[in-house]
């Protein structure tokens, strides 16, 4: 566990809950999705929160339940109550940064603009620096400062209201899908699951050409919940990591997540023989790995994505209007109706439209925004 990081986090937590509370609909905070986030990435040593907890009662218990140190900042007469939390924050990240060698990453949780210097002196300091922010209430000069930064409301598991529509600031310098200035987003309905709100982001109309690919017809995988959330987690280590996932450290990882995770719950004697069964079901690929008995994982360049891709060709192809396009919007409502077993998440996927950015990336439809329909289009070239 040596070549692991060590990760140390911040919460300037009335920052993260006012925003998500004023610019996600009224929804609630919620520790988890960030605590999923950064388990994928290293392993948390220090975990702690700075607000007035007179204001957050139910906060405050939910964070307790996640092993986070409350640091309060009580409210006075007379004196400044964000810049006393700011200063607490920013002197115990540095003096954390001096004492303790082995922490290498830093994760500063708000989007204020204030905590730009504690990120570059960090930096300076030869840590890595990791921000998460509300989209909407995060500062255009944070996320560049940032060694990666990850917008909350785009985390895997923060269910955004389907009714709300947001406005997004730029997402210049961030450590997935950076997005032009200004752009908008908006949330994609879906039906047949309603918790599953899918950010969409606006862009300028580029289209992705089309090209060429046979299409498999086999089914689409029932997506089952361990079959999510290995393919989920293979995703992200391969994302954060970018180098080999091995079996040990995706265990490792999915302890993190869920420290109550065991093989035998779901019917194995041993975690390889787990692997073994995801791998015939074509969920992940196992190869030899650096080290005898610990196989590299990965998740299937063909096989069911391919599959999908095609259900998405087919169904925009037969439900296309008079200008020969279909909105991304309702577009995964379409899609059940003819696979119900249909997931993007099975195939390692966050959001519908990362895996629409996908196919486009393939070939297989053309995606570009629309100002008109204020919505992603897709269409399909004649073959």
């Amino acid at each position: 566990m040596d070549h692991e990081d060590r990760i140390a986090l911040f919460l300037d937590y009335e920052n993260l809950a006012l925003g998500a509370r004023d610019n996600l609909g009224g929804m609630a905070f919620d520790f988890r999705p960030i605590a999923d986030a950064l388990a994928e990435r290293g392993r948390v040593v220090v975990r702690r929160a700075y607000a007035d907890w007179s204001y957050f009662d139910e906060d405050r218990r939910m964070l307790t339940r996640s092993h986070v140190e409350l640091i309060e900042m009580p409210q006075r007469m007379g004196t400044s109550r964000k810049n006393a939390a700011d200063i607490k924050m920013t002197v115990d990240a540095l003096e954390l940064a001096f004492e303790r060698d082995y922490i290498s990453t830093f994760v500063i949780c708000t989007g204020d603009s204030d905590f730009t210097p504690l990120v570059h002196k960090l930096r300076e300091l030869n840590k890595r620096v990791i921000g998460v922010g509300v989209e909407r209430s995060t500062s255009a000069l944070l996320p560049p400062a940032c060694d990666e930064f990850l917008y909350y409301d785009r985390l895997e598991g923060v269910d955004v209201p389907v009714s709300r529509t947001r406005r997004g600031r730029p997402a210049r310098g961030t450590g997935s899908d950076p997005q032009p200035a200004g752009e908008p987003t908006a949330a994609e309905p879906t039906a047949a699951e309603p918790t599953a709100a899918e950010p969409t982001v606006r862009e300028p109309a580029v289209e992705v050409p089309a090209v060429r690919e046979p299409v498999a017809e086999d089914p689409v995988r029932e997506a089952d919940p361990l079959t999510v959330v290995v393919a989920q987690t293979v995703a992200g280590l391969q994302g954060s990591s970018g180098g080999v996932v091995t079996a040990s450290t995706l265990k490792r990882t999915l302890l993190r997540k869920d420290p109550t995770f065991s093989e035998s719950d779901h019917g194995f004697r041993t975690f390889g023989e787990l692997l073994r069964h995801l791998a015939a079901r074509n969920v992940i690929e196992l190869a030899e790995g650096p080290a005898k008995g610990d196989p590299e994982v990965s998740l299937p360049e063909h096989g069911d994505r391919e599959v999908a891709f095609g259900l998405l060709r087919s169904v925009v192809q037969d439900t296309a209007g008079s200008d020969g396009a279909v909105a991304l919007s309702g577009l995964k409502n379409q899609l059940r109706r003819v696979r119900p077993d249909f997931s993007e998440k099975a195939l390692g996927y966050r959001g519908f439209l990362q895996f629409c950015r996908a196919a486009a990336t393939s070939g297989v439809v053309n995606l570009r925004w629309s100002a008109e329909a204020d919505d992603y289009l897709l269409t399909v070239e004649a073959r």
